[in-house]
């Protein structure tokens, strides 16, 4: 699984399929306030970007990816 949970942050890794978008919305919305770290994300499925949109969780670490990085800030930063 790409998803890590931890006690207030979720960590994802490697590449986040259409599979784990559900697992990702469920976890935001019990924790409201919950923190996502990308640093070890090289893709993410366009369902991920939908929930990270709509939750707007506080990102903790952008993804080492400088490409992935700009493209993330640019849709999930107001």
């Amino acid at each position: 699984m790409a998803l890590e949970f931890k006690k207030t942050t979720v960590i994802a890794s490697d590449l986040l399929g259409v599979e784990d978008a559900e697992i990702l919305l469920e976890w935001l919305i019990k924790h409201p306030r919950g923190r996502i770290n990308l640093s070890a994300c090289t893709h993410l499925h366009a369902a991920n970007l939908q929930v990270l949109m709509a939750a707007k969780p506080k990102v903790s670490a952008w993804p080492r990816d400088g490409v992935l990085a700009d493209w993330l800030r640019a849709a999930l930063t107001p």
